[in-house]
């Protein structure tokens, strides 16, 4: 059990992050594939670094990809559309080094094929989903608030608000908790590109004026009631500028955000990452089902808080094993919380895969801002749809 008063961080990055570019690029390469080749297998990895963006990976497909199109595509509807931010969609070289998947790993996830015929994982390993009763979307309020900040950065420098602002930043939120509930926000970072427009005289910091729009345009109207005058520290930029930014700052990687993905630390990680793997990988489909499991098994009251853990091997199909975790808020034992799991809820791949409707070009609008707690925007994970459901099993 948690201390009834503890101070717990999450963090965020905008979309112009390095390696959240990364992820965009190998969605994007995902859902240009998914909705020409619904069956077409996907596993994409970019790198970027200054003006140069490399895609690799393993794909096999029917449809025709132009990599460097789409890069260019995802680069430019990002932001990176100016040499001041020191990456440039027209100007940056782009190496596509694309490979096929694997045969022994492709009869294994093929219905029919391998050992066991019908359509296994695509791969070992655990997956691990998470709901909490902290905000509407039932995820924790550290890491549903630092997406609302970097969204309300990239809002701020889209619509010409901050005109200064880059596409690179990066957002931090520290709670404050007592009694399981978060009483205050006292800190909140916040790093942002910019450009050196809003420098001081000395052209060695951002101005006070430039932080302190910051503040007015982007934190307070994210904390609301949480930013409390004289009592929340803020912190914009705290090495004195971020003019160099980006790519041209940082090389980024695909998958090296799986904490702002997911829980913002408050749930275990799996480890897999999600961005650039089509759902017969279940590092990705099994996980949007733990969140599914999760989600819906708080909003049916059956717990507080729920952590789902599910596990493959590759090639097989069910999984070697289901372990449920209420942390101590169940109305029912967690065995009893597991066989209801499992009577509710189909968990070999292909029954994921249809039931949260997985083979669609949907996957690039996940890749920033994180892939859970986003209820409008047609995530079939997000769902309650089995309430009733878990109910009816729990007797309730």
């Amino acid at each position: 059990m948690k201390p009834n008063h503890y101070i717990f961080t999450s963090e965020s990055v905008t979309e112009g992050h390095p390696d959240k570019v990364c992820d965009q690029i190998s969605d994007a390469v995902l859902d240009r594939v998914l909705k020409e080749d619904p069956a077409g297998r996907v596993a994409c990895e970019t790198f970027i670094t200054a003006g140069l963006a490399i895609v690799g990976g393993e794909i096999t497909t029917t449809t025709h990809l132009d990599v460097p199109d789409l890069v260019r595509e995802v680069v430019k509807d990002i932001g990176y559309t100016d040499a001041r931010y020191g990456f440039d969609y027209k100007s940056c070289a782009i190496l596509n080094a694309v490979g096929r998947q694997s045969p022994d790993i492709s009869q294994g996830v093929t219905e029919g094929q391998g050992e066991h015929k019908e359509q296994g994982a695509g791969d070992q390993g655990l997956m691990v989903g998470y709901a909490c009763r902290e905000t509407e979307q039932l995820m924790p309020l550290p890491i549903m608030t630092a997406h609302r900040l970097c969204r309300k950065l990239a809002e701020v420098r889209k619509e010409k608000v901050l005109p200064w602002l880059g596409p690179d930043g990066k957002s931090q939120v520290t709670a404050e908790y007592r009694d399981g509930k978060v009483v205050s926000i006292p800190r909140v970072v916040i790093a942002t590109q910019h450009t050196t427009d809003v420098l001081d005289p000395t052209g060695e910091l951002m101005s006070r004026e430039a932080k302190e729009a910051v503040r007015d345009e982007v934190i307070k109207p994210v904390l609301g009631d949480f930013y409390r005058e004289g009592e929340t520290v803020w912190i914009v930029n705290g090495t004195g500028k971020f003019v160099i930014g980006g790519p041209q700052c940082d090389t980024g990687m695909t998958g090296r955000k799986i904490i702002v993905d997911t829980y913002g630390g408050e749930a275990p990680h799996g480890g897999g990452a999600f961005s650039g793997k089509d759902p017969s990988k279940v590092d990705r489909s099994a996980s949007y089902m733990a969140r599914y499991i999760a989600k819906n098994i708080v909003a049916a009251g059956l717990a507080e808080r729920c952590e789902i853990q599910l596990a493959y091997a590759i090639g097989v199909a069910e999984p070697v094993s289901v372990y449920v975790n209420p942390h101590g808020t169940g109305k029912l034992t967690d065995e009893q919380l597991v066989k209801i799991v499992r009577e509710v809820f189909a968990l070999k791949p292909r029954e994921i895969i249809e039931t949260l409707d997985l083979l669609r070009p949907i996957y690039r609008p996940t890749a920033a801002y994180g892939h859970f707690g986003r209820e409008n925007e047609g995530f079939t994970w997000e769902k309650t749809d089995r309430v009733d459901e878990l109910i009816k099993a729990a007797g309730l």
